[in-house]
């Protein structure tokens, strides 16, 4: 592939009630500025795949503002794949200059078909997937999220020999194939805890189908009412995280996650003494489109 990134660093977070619990952030999201995060830690694998059985042509699945959608555009763009992306809700049809993450993707090359939620809903069927081979050709298929066994194994090389000396192990849980590299590369010493961006703990189930561990906990009180859903107080946070730690955080993944790790160090979750590393996963690009939904709002932006 053209583009190779070394491991990150961790920079440790300023806590306002400590409690003697130590707090880091691992910049995940300092890989790349739209392959950011654990999108190129899910797509390396699956790239060289592609690459390796002479696919000309990636073909996934996201929403109006889904950081893979923009990170599987431009890495096709970097690497010279053609890349379609099979977008949920067919009024965004005529909404894409409106709209951030899909203006960037096809700026980047993608080509868009866009389908009803009815439609979306049954996308992995084999009927869905032959139709859309006889539409488009041939193509290799990532799924939506990214998530699959070699996403799983990309995501398996973010930890490092240097992260043995933590207790926890935090990140945001999507489709869960992040937090399932993390169990598979944590120590058995080592508690790798979970934050849903989705209402509910029906993650567990996929987590299980790649993990051979047992040192792993959801979290699900910090979903803010579900996916991509967000409030005044969420804002203010991640604002006021930018202001005093000088880093930036998505709204969807990473901002709930450490509004929920501040809230769990601040009642006492933690003993004393804990080390904590949180992998911030990118996708500071769904801000923009975050933002266009808080103005129409009339609530606060992220700064």
């Amino acid at each position: 592939m053209k583009f190779e990134f070394e491991n990150t660093v961790n920079e440790r977070v300023n806590l306002p009630n400590a409690k003697g619990v130590e707090l880091y952030l691992k910049r995940e999201d300092k890989l790349h500025s739209f392959v950011s995060g654990n999108k190129y830690r899910k797509l390396k694998y699956n790239l060289l795949k592609a690459e390796k059985t002479s696919f000309k042509t990636l073909l996934t699945f996201g929403g109006a503002f889904s950081n893979h959608i923009a990170a599987v555009a431009s890495a096709g763009n970097i690497i010279g794949f053609n890349t379609i992306g099979i977008i949920r809700g067919d009024e965004l049809q005529n909404k894409i200059e409106n709209n951030p993450t899909l203006s960037f993707a096809k700026e980047n090359g993608m080509q868009f078909k866009f389908v009803s939620r009815e439609v979306y809903r049954n996308k992995t069927s084999e009927i869905f997937l032959k139709s859309l081979e006889d539409e488009f050709g041939e193509f290799y298929l990532i799924p939506e999220g990214g998530t699959n066994a070699l996403a799983v194994k990309g995501c398996e090389e973010i930890l490092n020999k240097d992260d043995e000396a933590f207790d926890y192990i935090c990140c945001s849980v999507g489709t869960g194939g992040t937090i399932s590299g993390l169990i598979n590369c944590s120590k058995p010493s080592q508690q790798v805890l979970g934050f849903p961006a989705l209402k509910g703990d029906f993650l567990k189930e996929d987590i299980s189908k790649f993990v051979t561990q047992t040192n792993w906990k959801l979290i699900t009180d910090y979903h803010f009412g579900g996916y991509a859903k967000i409030n005044e107080e969420l804002v203010a946070f991640i604002n006021r995280f930018k202001i005093n730690q000088g880093v930036p955080l998505d709204p969807v993944y990473t901002g709930k996650t450490l509004f929920g790790i501040f809230d769990l160090i601040k009642n006492g979750y933690f003993p004393e003494g804990s080390k904590l590393l949180t992998i911030h996963t990118g996708g500071l690009q769904g801000i923009d489109g975050m933002n266009v939904v808080l103005k129409k709002k009339n609530l606060p932006v992220i700064i």
